[in-house]
């Protein structure tokens, strides 16, 4: 027993146990580098999250910018002058321009484009056989109306005669007969003539004075309808005449002349060419009058008005021109004046272009900012104000106003000496701060 003690002494001390007890031992498990990488991505974004939450708390999304790839401009007190630039360009005071009113084949070209005409030059002749065809066709067809009128009035006028000559007829029926009814009555006081006699004279007579009657109301209503027809035909000779004329003038309007003096531009047809009803042959300008056109960012529709003022620079000095004409029809962003001169200049020509001021107010004094890109993403609604130790640029909500080349009318968010980034926010948009730094 005292050797059994000793042996499990010695197996305690060396720490072997007692039999079976390594067999129990805890086996430590191993973690693999996976698991590693992905304790350490969720630790990362968990370390982003709160700082994104926290940098949320303390003033918003923010975003490091270099602050030499910005512009930052003063806010500033100054004159604001309410005028755009412009770039107008010359075209005539007044053009006609030259359609073909009946299609044709092109004959004769009498003028060259470019030259001077006067009004009622003949510039070119066309010929059109189905017009030369269609005004024999209408002559014919007046000639034939005025036949059947002249058919009619020869009718009336005969029947009117006849009527006539029953009437006299008549007429001396009833005088017969009544001066031989009074012989025959003395007759009947001497017994020479029976009364029957008489009585068939009366019958005779009294036929007679009813017929007139009846003639007489034939005459009329005869003489009613038969005019009212022959108003008929006179009325629709009128209206053939009437298109005969108009076809008469097509057919001369195949001689084209020019409607008014000036300058013919744009007539490049040639002997032998088809030209189509309606077609444009060219157009006559005035060559010694000009306005200037425009075109304006449909921003300023609501603000152009007719007669206002604008100026324009020639040859070192200023023209002066108003607003005679606003085209309000929208087109790729933009709508188009007339400005009228104040004095037609001299030395201009057709399509020369020129740099205009167009005055939309007067002149006040406001707080001013620079005008700069970042218009274009804020609407005018906000701004990146930078703080007074330029480290940081913080967004805030503003109230701009109308606004020129050059500078944009503060109305509320910003005050004098303040500065703000004018240059393109595109990078911006989403952020509600940013931190500027030189590298």
């Amino acid at each position: 027993m005292e050797k059994i003690r000793k042996l499990r002494d010695t197996h305690t001390t060396t720490g072997l146990g007692i039999s079976g007890q390594g067999m129990d031992r805890r086996i430590e498990k191993k973690v693999s580098k996976t698991q590693l990488a992905l304790f350490a991505v969720a630790a990362i974004v968990i370390l982003a999250g709160a700082w994104w939450a926290f940098d949320t708390l303390a003033g918003g999304r923010s975003l490091t910018v270099n602050s030499q790839r910005i512009a930052i401009s003063p806010v500033t007190t100054g004159t604001y002058e309410d005028f755009i630039p412009l770039r107008g360009r010359l075209v005539p005071s007044s053009t006609v321009y030259l359609d073909a009113i009946e299609g044709g084949r092109v004959e004769q070209v009498l003028v060259e484009d470019g030259e001077r005409v006067q009004a009622g030059d003949l510039i070119a002749v066309l010929s059109n056989t189905n017009l030369q065809l269609e005004v024999l066709g209408r002559e014919a067809a007046v000639t034939e109306q005025l036949n059947n009128m002249r058919t009619i009035e020869l009718q009336l006028e005969q029947n009117r005669l006849a009527h006539k000559r029953n009437l006299v007829e008549i007429e001396y029926q009833i005088t017969r007969l009544g001066r031989e009814i009074a012989r025959q009555r003395e007759l009947v006081g001497k017994n020479l003539v029976s009364q029957s006699t008489i009585d068939n004279l009366e019958d005779e007579l009294t036929y007679y004075r009813n017929r007139r009657e009846v003639t007489l109301e034939s005459q009329a209503t005869d003489a009613s309808m038969q005019e009212a027809q022959l108003q008929q035909l006179r009325d629709a000779g009128e209206q053939l005449q009437a298109g005969l004329g108009f076809a008469r003038k097509n057919l001369e309007d195949l001689n084209v002349r020019a409607p008014v003096a000036g300058k013919l531009s744009g007539f490049n047809i040639e002997i032998g060419q088809s030209i189509t009803r309606g077609g444009r042959l060219g157009q006559i300008d005035d060559p010694d009058g000009y306005k200037l056109n425009a075109r304006i960012d449909e921003y300023y529709l609501g603000r152009v008005d007719l007669e206002l003022p604008a100026t324009a620079e020639h040859n070192g000095r200023d023209l002066e021109l108003r607003v005679a004409k606003i085209y309000p029809q929208v087109k790729e962003g933009n709508f188009e004046v007339d400005m009228a001169f104040a004095e037609q200049p001299e030395g201009l020509r057709r399509g020369q272009t020129l740099q205009t001021r167009l005055t939309l107010g007067d002149n006040a004094d406001a707080v001013l900012i620079p005008n700069g890109a970042f218009y274009q993403e804020t609407g005018g609604n906000w701004v990146f104000v930078v703080t007074p130790d330029g480290s940081e640029a913080i967004k805030r909500n503003v109230r701009l106003g109308r606004r020129n080349s050059e500078f944009i009318e503060v109305l509320d968010g910003l005050e004098p000496g303040e500065r703000v980034i004018t240059s393109p926010y595109t990078s911006f948009v989403g952020m509600d701060r940013l931190s500027l730094n030189d590298d």
